[in-house]
Order: C-alpha cells, then sequence, then structure tokens
C-alpha cells in the first residue's frame, strides 16, 4: 500500500473560550487584528483573528460539558514573527497584556517571550536569529 502525506496549507487553531469579549481584547491587545466575526441573534459567538501571515479563531462557549471545565491544559502555540519581540513586548505590556516572563533568550535560542490568555493558553513568540 501506497502513502500519501498530507500536505497542509494551512492550519488554523480555535480556542473555545469562556468569555470571548475578554478574550478578544487580550488578542487584540497582543496585536491581532480581527479578520471575521460570527454571530448568533446579536451576539458574538466567534471570530476569526489575523498575525501577518497565521491566524487563529476564538468560539465562545456554550457550556454543555459544564462551566467550570479547564481549558489550555497543555496547549502552547509558538509564533514566529521578524520584529522586534522587545517592542511588541512593551506594546503588549503597555496595553494590559501580562507577560509570564520579560523577553529573552528561549531555551532553543531566539529571543522571545510568553503570555498565557484569559483561558489559559499559552503563546510564545519569537523572532528566529
Amino acid at each position: 500500500m501506497t502513502t500519501t502525506t498530507l500536505q497542509a496549507r494551512a492550519l488554523t487553531p480555535t480556542f473555545t473560550v469562556n468569555d470571548i469579549k475578554k478574550s478578544l481584547e487580550f488578542y487584540k491587545n497582543l496585536g491581532f487584528a480581527v479578520a471575521e466575526e460570527w454571530k448568533q441573534e446579536g451576539q458574538l459567538r466567534g471570530v476569526m483573528l489575523e498575525a501577518g501571515g497565521a491566524s487563529m479563531g476564538l468560539s465562545q462557549d456554550d457550556f454543555s460539558k459544564g462551566r467550570d471545565r479547564m481549558k489550555g491544559v497543555g496547549v502552547r502555540l509558538h509564533l514566529e514573527t521578524v520584529q522586534d519581540v522587545e517592542a511588541l513586548a512593551r506594546q503588549a505590556k503597555a496595553a494590559g497584556v501580562k507577560l509570564d516572563g520579560e523577553p529573552g533568550p528561549l531555551p532553543w535560542g531566539p529571543i522571545g517571550f510568553s503570555v498565557t490568555d484569559p483561558d489559559g493558553f499559552k503563546l510564545t513568540i519569537s523572532k528566529p536569529e
């Protein structure tokens, strides 16, 4: 049997969040832009966010699996940029985003910083050497 390797063109993670407005504000303060919004009966239910060539989605939890279920455990997104990550970190902090640590060398080499969103999802933003 011959197997073919998947040739994906994009991968767009989507996080289910407790409070979509709070999460949206967090990601906008981090520098993401809103590409699309989905509303149901006038209520925001989902958004597609963009940051350069990267995209991700947020969807409002309907709490059908319980209001206290854990989110974000074991999930980290790594974003690479050619931008000055120290300037990005200062901009995020000025907008009210709490950094998990100041920008600095990451264990695998590049300079970067990490943040945790309101639901516990972690993001590391770095600039390759």
